[in-house]
């Protein structure tokens, strides 16, 4: 149980709905599999084995999950469907279909071939802190954590949830600690960067991978006009990762010196034990990485 991207939310300090009552309400909104008709059906399953167990409780913190199942039908079968149709068509007419005939034919091949799709089921992690009010969902887009967010205001009767909010924006932070050479205490800089320069309506980009160019190169390019959109950071050698300039962290990779503390005789245990750690461990990370960024902003809804 590692998470490998993290999208940020912020909820009240503390956000006092005990694991009892949040179970009780996910449970109103179980995943339904998808019906005849539906490309795709979303609700909450259980993150671990048991499947009663729609909330993780260990120590004080949260793990559920959002099951996501999707009809698999790809648009070019469709066409290619909707194509003979429209072939046998212009066979009996003697003309070719029109443009809303061919739309006509597409909408009734999708229709007819919907229900013998097959469907395909994933989880969608999430992560809740109620003491220190975080909400971490294992997303690699904002797309994904937002049906997570959307999820629960669906599911709840109240979730005041906010982006979080540092009185210096990733951008500036990171362009700083380029121009400086170093991260903040806690923090090393890694051989990951994205630099972005948009100038008369041109976005331009740099990466540099595994092979980071001294810092005196990287303040060259931010002289030029580029801006640090992603670097690759280490907290404390413990959890490696990449900040973007949306707040996300992304390539999350809990190092061996944390991966070694596991501890647990059977699948069940080693679970516990892992989200136990991994959640300790973002704890500590998130409050130091906000403090790096100077600090939050007071919440905004």
């Amino acid at each position: 149980m590692w998470f490998k991207n993290l999208q940020i939310f912020r909820l009240p300090r503390p956000w006092l709905t005990s694991g009892v009552n949040l179970m009780a309400r996910l449970h109103e909104r179980q995943l339904q599999p998808c019906g005849s008709l539906d490309a795709e059906q979303k609700g909450w399953v259980a993150p671990a084995d048991d499947p009663a167990e729609l909330v993780r409780v260990v120590g004080d913190d949260y793990l559920i999950a959002l099951g996501i199942e999707t009809r698999l039908l790809p648009a070019a079968v469709v066409r290619e469907e909707a194509d003979r149709d429209a072939a046998a068509l212009e066979q009996r007419q003697g003309f070719k279909p029109s443009r809303k005939q061919v739309k006509e034919l597409r909408e009734m091949a999708y229709i007819d071939m919907l229900p013998r799709a097959f469907t395909r089921r994933r989880r969608v992690f999430a992560w809740i802190d109620p003491i220190n009010g975080w909400l971490c969902i294992d997303a690699a887009s904002r797309n994904l954590a937002d049906d997570v967010v959307l999820k629960l205001h669906d599911t709840l009767d109240e979730f005041p949830l906010s982006l979080v909010q540092t009185v210096k924006s990733p951008i500036a932070a990171m362009r700083d600690w380029v121009m400086l050479g170093e991260a903040p205490e806690g923090f090393t800089i890694d051989d990951d960067c994205e630099m972005q320069r948009t100038k008369v309506g041109v976005t331009a980009k740099v990466r540099h991978i595994n092979a980071l160019p001294s810092f005196e190169e990287l303040s060259e390019r931010v002289n030029e006009g580029f801006e640090p959109t992603r670097l690759a950071l280490t907290w404390r050698d413990r959890v490696s990762f990449v900040l973007t300039d949306r707040y996300e962290v992304k390539k999350l990779d809990f190092l061996d010196v944390v991966r070694d503390e596991v501890d647990g005789d059977n699948n069940d245990e080693i679970f516990d034990s892992e989200f136990a750690l991994m959640a300790g461990e973002l704890k500590l990370m998130l409050a130091e990485l906000v403090e790096a960024l100077g600090g939050e902003k007071p919440q905004e809804a």
